[in-house]
């Protein structure tokens, strides 16, 4: 485990995360260590010291088996969502098409950032900029004006929520003012999506501020901001206006109208371990097809 907190995310019921693993960690922070599970042994220190180090002891090895065994599962139970209508993975999928897996892929935080994960097939370095599990909201704007003004000629394109786009929409304008040519691609679910996804499966959709449906007209604070902007509801309307963002000169917004109760598949109940991860099959079954 390198330069990882072992978050709630990664653990599971930490009593079952690798049971029958050795864990070797390292860390710069010795607080890190043994913090939220006990590891068999541990190294302090700069990461890049600690590889280049253990480099140089390490005999190549041969793991070929073990990737065809591991690739073999994608081809067994590969992802799927309902094709029709517009939805997060179609449109991540449908931007992998258009850009040929050449776009620079930025996220802010939520549904919309695992679908990112999920449904472009990354194949270079450097070409997917995330937060991660530190969760910030807000992130994806900034990080895209840095990843277009870095590379001009590339496409970049930040996937986000309509609750993560609220954090820094005013960052249009400093895109706008540098005539940066990045593609906004909002994933409008009028709620915190996320959030309510848990809230539907673990609090009897008890909806505590989760619900953005406020009549707030992202099209026109797009505008405002000197951006071109686009409301899709449609699979057809989408592809045309991701087309013409392409081609545009300047920030482009897409604002892709999906239904509040698409849900990112797999899950992991809290508490529970990975291996006992559910999808929706799984999930209708335990609800009696409802």
């Amino acid at each position: 485990a390198i330069g990882t907190r072992f978050s709630d995310r990664v653990l599971g019921n930490p009593k079952k995360f690798a049971d029958q693993a050795k864990i070797l960690q390292f860390d710069v922070d010795a607080a890190e260590i043994n913090k939220n599970i006990r590891v068999t042994s541990s190294v302090i220190g700069d990461v890049k010291e600690i590889l280049t180090r253990i480099n140089e002891k390490l005999t190549q090895l041969d793991h070929n088996s073990w990737v065809e065994h591991v690739l073999a599962y994608a081809k067994t139970f590969p992802l799927t969502y309902h094709k029709e209508g517009l939805s997060g993975p179609f449109v991540i999928e449908k931007i992998y098409e258009m850009t040929k897996g050449n776009a620079i892929m930025v996220t802010e935080v939520g549904q919309h950032q695992m679908w990112a994960a999920q449904y472009y097939k990354y194949s270079k370095p450097r070409t997917l900029l995330t937060s991660g599990g530190l969760g910030t909201m807000g992130y994806g704007l900034g990080a895209a004006i840095g990843a277009q003004t870095a590379n001009p000629d590339r496409t970049v394109v930040n996937i986000a929520g309509d609750g993560c786009f609220r954090m820094n929409m005013n960052e249009l304008a400093t895109a706008s003012r540098e005539k940066l040519p990045l593609i906004e691609v909002i994933i409008n679910n009028h709620g915190l999506g996320m959030v309510r996804q848990w809230q539907t499966l673990f609090y009897e959709k008890h909806y505590s501020a989760t619900v953005l449906d406020d009549g707030v007209d992202y099209v026109k604070l797009s505008e405002a901001m000197g951006a071109t902007a686009r409301r899709v509801k449609t699979q057809e309307e989408f592809e045309k206006a991701f087309a013409d963002a392409l081609k545009s000169k300047t920030p482009f917004v897409i604002d892709c109208i999906i239904d509040s109760d698409d849900k990112v598949w797999p899950m992991v109940a809290p508490g529970k371990p990975i291996n006992e991860s559910f999808d929706e099959e799984d999930y209708n079954a335990t609800q009696g097809g409802n």
